[in-house]
């Protein structure tokens, strides 16, 4: 699979990327969930992606050919811990492009938990081939917003999923 395509290039994040990167989790958050309330100030978002997830996940961004950072994924074991777009480049195939790198990344399959309200994002993940594993409360996540838990497998029905009571830090892929 190509990382590159005319209008942004997907690579691995590095500690330069890690601010942009989280500017990004934060405009695409604000514009997709403008009513879900955010757990985190921007400054702890930041440090969050400065300090744990561009130096201990597998993080990936996608650049312009100018530089600017405008979509960042990150892989944490077999979950999409996080997947945010620019708002302006939604729709645009670059969604398109993060999932089938981590598809790739990922041959035996990948779990996600994103928002029940966030309709759009279900109905992306559910095209690319992710199933409703399960729903919860949001009682066990910070946000205190009901989750829906996704799993994507190459072949089969999506299996049980025992999830743990607490969920991660700063969205968790929503």
């Amino acid at each position: 699979m190509s990382s590159e395509s005319p209008d942004a290039r997907l690579r691995r994040a590095t500690a330069d990327d890690a601010r942009p990167a989280a500017d990004v989790w934060l405009r695409s958050y604000g514009a997709a969930l403008p009513t879900v309330r955010r757990a985190h100030t921007d400054d702890e978002v930041r440090a969050y992606f400065r300090d744990v997830l561009v130096p201990h996940h597998e993080t990936w961004v996608a650049v312009t050919p100018s530089g600017a950072v405008v979509g960042v994924m990150v892989l944490d074991g077999a979950e999409l811990a996080q997947l945010y777009l620019d708002p302006d480049r939604r729709g645009r195939g670059l969604g398109d492009r993060f999932l089938a790198l981590a598809k790739e990344l990922r041959p035996d399959g990948l779990d996600l938990v994103t928002f029940q309200v966030n309709a759009p994002a279900r109905r992306f993940y559910t095209r690319h081939g992710f199933v409703e594993a399960g729903r919860t409360d949001g009682s066990g996540n910070e946000e205190r917003e009901p989750d829906v838990h996704f799993r994507w497998r190459p072949a089969g029905p999506a299996a049980e999923i025992n999830w743990p009571a607490q969920e991660r830090n700063v969205g968790g892929g929503r």
